[in-house]
């Protein structure tokens, strides 16, 4: 894990401000023009169109996503590919940055802390993504989320997870909460890690992540001023669902991904 904290925060960047000059333009744009059109192609009638296989509402959320992930300065790169139909996807957790990377590659209905439905424009986003809300130390609301999660599994409908439970510093993952895995044995779907990666061998993570204090907002605005990086998506080998426990799962999709994330 030494390649996480590489990376410092600099100081003093000159060439911020020129980047904001053409990236906020283009920001706008991808709002007001990109945006609507996304929303209007999720609806009932384009879930049933799938040229080359997937549906034409995932496909708009997926290159909305890129889109977005290119005028933040990142260059993304797949390594392994993730699995078709029912299955929860597990992946560290850095920033919010880490749903719309996600989405880039495959369309899923993740799993969030309900205070992400406040924020701007990415609560609207998320909400529109099929995002499922959970209040933090409810647990009626924490059956609730197990319970709709089962169903979109049994549905043949992809989740999306972070096991930590909220955002780290980026220099370490921390450990996977196992309760999360339920519903996979439940559904009887595999479980597939995702190790998510920014900058040359995960040498940004640090400086994806929000800071000390820092809101949304000003981490937002912060990465919309970085230097182009590479973001890397890893699909990793697959876990299959466990009868013997879900933490045998938990454990072993926290070990895949800090392999990758070492290597």
């Amino acid at each position: 894990m030494s390649t996480l904290t590489e990376a410092a925060r600099p100081s003093r960047d000159w060439r911020r401000p020129l980047r904001y000059l053409w990236r906020l333009p283009l920001l706008l744009l991808h709002l007001l023009v990109s945006l609507p059109v996304t929303l209007l192609l999720i609806n009932p009638l384009s879930a049933r169109i799938a040229p080359g296989g997937e549906r034409l509402d995932h496909r708009a959320i997926r290159l909305w996503s890129a889109g977005l992930m290119r005028i933040f300065g990142f260059r993304l790169r797949r390594y392994g590919t993730p699995l078709p139909g029912a299955v929860m996807f597990v992946a560290n957790h850095v920033s919010w940055i880490d749903i719309e990377l996600m989405h880039s590659q495959r369309m899923m209905g993740f799993v969030a802390k309900a205070e992400i439905a406040r924020w701007p424009l990415v609560g609207w986003l998320a909400s529109r993504g099929g995002t499922i809300y959970h209040h933090r130390g409810s647990n009626d609301s924490l059956h609730g989320v197990m319970h709709q999660m089962v169903q979109r599994l049994e549905s043949g409908q992809a989740v999306g997870v972070f096991p930590e439970g909220r955002t780290t510093r980026g220099d370490a993952i921390g450990v996977f909460h196992a309760r999360i895995f339920q519903p996979a044995v439940l559904a009887g779907v595999p479980a597939q890690p995702v190790a998510l990666k920014y900058g040359q061998r995960g040498n940004a993570q640090t400086i994806v992540a929000f800071g000390e204090r820092e809101s949304f907002f000003a981490n937002f605005v912060r990465l919309l001023g970085e230097p182009g990086r590479v973001a890397e998506v890893h699909f990793l080998e697959p876990v299959a669902a466990s009868e013997d426990g879900r933490r045998r799962m938990a454990e072993t999709c926290r070990e895949r991904i800090a392999a990758a994330m070492a290597g």
